[in-house]
């Protein structure tokens, strides 16, 4: 089995995630205890897709975050480095209207410069090695006047931090043994949600990187985040 660690090499993270591609989405929805569903309910409204939009969704998996936006009518492109997670998606969004699959590299994305009228990174992010490039990269892709929603992990409130940090460190592994065909790229998952940067953080590359009007909201107290941005110039 194959675990990635902190260092996020790509063909690590690409094998990782090619490994759990079957089981994936039930697992997150046992993990999140339910919340998965309600964290793509609201990253679905903050996107606003529109009939006849071009939208990126990047990191997409198996796809399910990019079906919930296609059923505006928004054409959406669901690109993932893991070509298993492709795959996978392909499969079990056969039915879904919409829905262009692409392998992809998120920090050399295979699309034109204004190409998308909104891109999206649901829990990708992290798992990217350096986040900051493929926010360049995203910005790069967006039409001017486009936005940007990013879905991630995040710094909880004061009050809930210590409790969460104890529920991923001793909790969450024991259900992903009894729910992950990868016990140890879970493993890996967690020590990335726990090294990753706070909310302030996140905002601060997005406007580095060109967005203006960035803002961010909790969910859940704060364990997720959603980040928002647009591209200027229209």
């Amino acid at each position: 089995m194959t675990k990635a660690d902190l260092t996020k090499r790509p063909e690590q993270v690409s094998a990782m995630f090619d490994q759990v591609a079957a089981g994936y989405d039930r697992t997150n929805n046992v993990l999140s205890v339910g919340n998965a569903v309600l964290w793509r309910v609201a990253t679905t409204r903050a996107v606003d897709p529109r009939p006849g939009e071009k939208i990126l969704d990047l990191a997409a998996g198996t796809g399910t975050s990019s079906a919930s936006l296609a059923k505006s009518g928004a054409h959406v492109v669901a690109a993932d480095f893991s070509p298993g997670m492709i795959e996978v998606g392909k499969r079990q969004q056969a039915h879904t209207p919409n829905i262009e699959f692409v392998v992809a590299d998120g920090m050399a994305l295979p699309f034109a410069d204004d190409e998308f009228d909104a891109v999206t990174i649901s829990f990708g992010l992290r798992n990217i090695v350096e986040p900051q490039t493929a926010l360049a990269e995203l910005y790069r892709v967006t039409k001017p006047g486009g936005r940007i929603v990013i879905c991630e992990f995040s710094t909880p409130i004061k009050p809930l931090r210590s409790i969460y940090s104890w529920y991923l460190e001793n909790v969450m592994p024991t259900l992903a043994k009894a729910v992950s065909s990868n016990v140890d790229a879970y493993d890996y998952l967690f020590e990335s949600i726990e090294s990753w940067p706070d909310q302030k953080t996140l905002a601060s590359w997005l406007r580095a990187a060109g967005f203006r009007n960035v803002g961010y909201r909790n969910l859940t107290a704060g364990i997720v985040a959603l980040h928002r941005g647009i591209k200027p110039g229209k």
